[in-house]
């Protein structure tokens, strides 16, 4: 009986093991995705700010050129 006690608790131990290792590997696939996903967000936020800026100038030239044919001005 004391043999068959001594494996339960051996079949216990690699069971934890298989968990312990089941759950590192999903922590490091959600600390990749995160990561991946941080970087993303950086990435995409300064595409946009640049984008941004862009539009913000090409609103003010197309500001300037309505304003200087409002007044009938040429544009040379």
């Amino acid at each position: 009986m004391a043999g068959h006690g001594q494996g339960q608790v051996q079949r216990h131990i690699q069971q934890d093991w298989r968990e312990r290792e089941y759950i590192e590997v999903m922590t490091g696939s959600i600390k990749r995705i995160a990561d991946f996903l941080n970087s993303f967000d950086t990435s995409v936020r300064s595409r946009l700010a640049t984008l941004n800026e862009k539009l913000m100038q090409l609103e003010r030239r197309v500001e300037y050129i309505e304003a200087r044919i409002t007044k009938g001005e040429t544009l040379h």
